[in-house]
């Protein structure tokens, strides 16, 4: 199988890069199409949607895996590949395929409610949309970074560039905007330190050998 994952941020590039051909989309909607499209030119056979996401569920906490039983995209189901999604965990819930981020509480309580999704990110639905349109298997290993009950403060939507890099001085000019919200970005720090944790943790589980089908060669 020659895997091609979808990733928002380098960091999460760099996790990703024993499941075979990344591609990062900097954390935008129409970034993670335009690396679809890299990836397919590759002639990949299979699509993961691989990274952080949003919680919308309060089941889920930062840190908690979600590997999707389906993508909800402009309101229609795409279901994800059992074989594939299973080499990574068992499958659970429904994650939203957003055009854009869902930063306040309100919101996403307004979203789960909606489409009953667990969890939403940004390159999930552009995956999904190829995928179903490609005839491919895909799946989507997404950890918990801010939960449904954090808003993410404004510095955080800005703070990438479309290399999926953090764009320092784009942070700091956010921040003399509105200095409270240094507190807010130093728990968005901690949370993402344990959503990359188990995003580890899943590729490791994902390439040992009695998975080693999971592994592009």
């Amino acid at each position: 199988m020659k895997l091609g994952v979808v990733v928002g941020l380098e960091a999460e590039a760099r996790i990703a890069a024993p499941l075979g051909i990344v591609e990062i989309g900097g954390g935008t909607a129409a970034g993670a199409e335009e690396a679809v499209l890299r990836l397919l030119r590759h002639g990949v056979d299979a699509l993961l949607s691989f990274g952080l996401a949003g919680g919308l569920s309060p089941a889920l906490r930062p840190g908690h895996l979600v590997v999707a039983d389906a993508v909800l995209v402009d309101g229609v189901l795409l279901p994800t590949d059992a074989a594939l999604a299973t080499r990574f965990s068992r499958r659970r819930g429904v994650l939203l395929g957003a055009q854009a981020a869902i930063g306040s509480v309100p919101a996403r309580h307004a979203a789960h409610v909606a489409t009953g999704a667990a969890a939403v990110d940004l390159e999930s639905g552009a995956v999904a949309a190829a995928a179903h349109v490609a005839n491919l298997p895909f799946a989507v290993v997404r950890a918990i970074c801010d939960a449904w009950d954090r808003d993410l403060p404004s510095a955080a939507t800005a703070a990438l560039d479309s290399n999926g890099r953090i764009a320092v001085a784009r942070v700091a000019r956010d921040l003399l905007r509105h200095p409270r919200d240094v507190f807010a970005l130093i728990g968005l720090a901690h949370d993402a330190a344990l959503a990359r944790r188990a995003l580890r943790a899943a590729v490791a589980s994902a390439i040992k050998p009695e998975n080693a089908a999971a592994t592009v060669r």
